[in-house]
């Protein structure tokens, strides 16, 4: 069923209120840019109590919407962008063109929605995705720590290291990984994630590492 027939269901006062719940969730399948239950507690953030509360049911989705029809404008514009492109010969993008047919932050609340993610991460799961062989997780869960300390500031060396980070994470993130060790991998899959929330959530301060915070 589409996002649309979904959402006429969250919107149904004649549907028993679970059902419009139940409709909601279904939405956030469909459309979940910062995973689905991060999105969630971030719709409950800003809505209000959806599973109890009509008003907040009908709030949370007009959020989701507004978030769904901009990634759709974004898509729009890259298309068009696409086709201007290769009438000038560019036949494929540039490997570090963005591409937003997959949403990977909040449009419309990009470091609002990725912070509240990071928070959700690190009060539910990050703990156990550290290891103490492991560099990348551990300054995943220190650049965490400063950016839920900050508001999303972290250093200039500190954004380098953290897309350091994200470098090591992709390329450690190989179909061999999943043949031989299926749990690194998830672990992995769920390091790079929280990573990627950091860059979306976090602006460059001018202060040094070593200069303090």
């Amino acid at each position: 069923m589409s996002f649309g027939n979904f959402a006429r269901k969250v919107r149904d006062p004649a549907l028993p209120y679970g059902r419009r719940v139940s409709a909601l969730r279904s939405c956030v399948q469909l459309y979940r840019p910062i995973g689905f239950q991060a999105t969630l507690s971030f719709l409950q953030a800003k809505a209000g109590p959806f599973r109890t509360d009509e008003a907040a049911l009908l709030r949370a989705l007009a959020v989701l919407e507004v978030s769904r029809s901009a990634w759709h404008a974004e898509q729009r514009t890259y298309a068009a962008a696409r086709r201007q492109a290769k009438r000038t010969g560019q036949r494929s993008p540039h490997p570090s063109e963005p591409n937003p047919y997959t949403p990977t932050h909040w449009y419309g609340a990009r470091q609002e929605a990725a912070l509240h993610a990071v928070r959700f991460w690190h009060r539910q799961r990050l703990a156990a995705l550290i290891a103490d062989d492991d560099k990348p997780s551990q300054e995943v869960c220190e650049f965490a720590q400063v950016c839920l300390d900050t508001g999303g500031r972290l250093a200039s060396a500190q954004q380098r290291l953290l897309i350091h980070c994200i470098d090591q994470l992709t390329a450690r993130l190989q179909p061999a990984l999943w043949r031989d060790d299926q749990a690194e991998y998830f672990r992995t899959r769920d390091l790079l994630t929280v990573a990627r929330l950091l860059e979306a959530a976090s602006t460059t301060n001018p202060v040094s590492t070593s200069g303090g915070q």
